[in-house]
This record gives structure tokens, C-alpha cells and sequence, in this order.
């Protein structure tokens, strides 16, 4: 997202120019947000497989006694797996909070280079957020309530149904988040495809050439 923001602040001095700065960003983004659509999905399903390992690894230690049974390791196994999968269930959601502030953001430089409105284009990747935020919000959260109970069952006896309950309702909240977030990402690309039309449109009326014709320019005399 750094690279988005620090593109994007490009577009920041007059109307005309911001217009011609703006333009020569839109071909490299549309190739960046069709990789964040593949990427989340390839990220999505593996944390989906390793909190599914967590839980699974987790019963089999708690059917072998394994927590009070030094010579068994399937509780290390589902110690590790379920440490490991908790922090990258907090990269993967936090990717996506970063990811739609970062387009969000885009959106509005580019509004406001190319004098469109608001709405429905920048209001909707508001609206996006609202919706996307909150599930992604809960599932770090339950992630991390589950992690904790687990603590709590290894070092202070707390009753393992706890923790249990908070593992079957994390790995819900996830499944639940990532189907939110992954339709949230196609809306997005939509919207942003839109933006893409848009400028086209507007280079167009003020005389511009095509973002593919600016962006080889720009690279040849770069």
C-alpha cells in the first residue's frame, strides 16, 4: 500500500498537471489490484487450512492427553501450528485494512485530479470499508480470544471447552470475514475499473493522450 499512497501523493499540485501525473499511474494499478484479488485468495485459503489444522491437531491432543504427557508432541504440534496461524490471520486481515485505505485513497486523488464526483465511485469504496472493516475486525478478535483461552487451558488449568468454543467460533468468524472481504475486493475492482473508464474519459475531453500511450512515453524518456 506504501506504493499506492506514495504514487498518489503525486497528484497534488495544479488541476492540469495533476491530471497528466494521475493518468500515468492508472495502467500499473490496474495490474496491482488484479494481483491483491489472487494474492488474498491464495492467502485466504491457507490460513483457512492452517486454523483448520490448529483445531483438528488440538483434538488429537486433547484425546491422547498429550499437554500432561512429556513423550507425546502432538501438543507442541498444536501449539506451534496454532501460533503460527493466529499471527498470519492477523497479516491477512490487516492486509486487507491497509489495502482498502490504500485504493481508497487512490480514488479520492484521482476524483479530485479529474474533477469527478463523489458519488457513486469514492462513496462506494467508503461504503465498502464500512462493510468490510467490521467482519475483519472480529475475526482478528476471536482469533486472538482463542489464542488466549488456549494459553490460559496450558498454564492456568482454565476448562478446556473455553477454549474450544472460541476456536470453533474464530475459525466461523474467519470463514465468514474472508468470504465478506474477497466480494468486498471484486466490488473494488469494479469500482476502480469504473475510475479507469472515467479518466479515459476525461483525458479524452482535455486533449490527453491514453494512460498506455502517457505511460510509454513516460517510459522512454525515463
Amino acid at each position: 500500500m506504501y506504493y499506492l499512497h506514495r504514487r498518489a501523493r503525486r497528484v497534488g499540485r495544479t488541476r492540469a498537471t495533476c491530471a497528466v501525473d494521475a493518468g500515468l499511474e492508472i495502467d500499473s494499478n490496474r495490474e496491482f489490484v488484479i494481483f491483491m484479488v489472487r494474492i488474498f485468495s491464495v492467502l485466504a485459503v491457507a490460513n483457512g487450512i492452517g486454523l483448520i489444522a490448529s483445531f483438528t491437531f488440538g483434538w488429537v491432543s486433547k484425546f491422547r492427553g498429550a499437554l500432561l504427557n512429556p513423550d507425546d508432541s502432538m501438543f507442541l504440534v498444536h501449539f506451534l501450528c496454532g501460533l503460527f496461524t493466529a499471527v498470519a490471520t492477523l497479516l491477512v486481515h490487516c492486509l486487507i485494512f491497509t489495502y482498502f485505505l490504500g485504493t481508497g485513497r487512490w480514488v479520492r486523488e484521482v476524483s479530485l485530479a479529474y474533477d469527478l464526483p463523489d458519488a457513486p465511485l469514492y462513496k462506494t469504496t467508503r461504503e465498502l470499508k464500512r462493510q468490510t472493516f467490521p467482519p475483519a475486525l472480529f475475526a482478528m478478535l476471536s482469533t486472538m480470544a482463542a489464542a488466549a483461552t488456549g494459553a490460559g487451558k496450558q498454564l492456568q488449568d482454565w476448562p478446556w471447552q473455553v477454549h474450544f468454543a472460541l476456536a470453533l467460533g474464530a475459525i466461523a468468524v474467519n470463514f465468514w470475514a474472508y468470504w465478506v472481504e474477497w466480494r468486498s475486493l471484486r466490488k473494488n475492482e469494479g469500482i476502480l475499473a469504473q475510475v479507469y473508464c472515467e479518466v479515459d474519459r476525461v483525458r479524452a475531453e482535455r486533449g490527453l493522450p491514453p494512460n498506455e500511450q502517457a505511460l510509454k512515453e513516460e517510459s522512454g524518456v525515463g
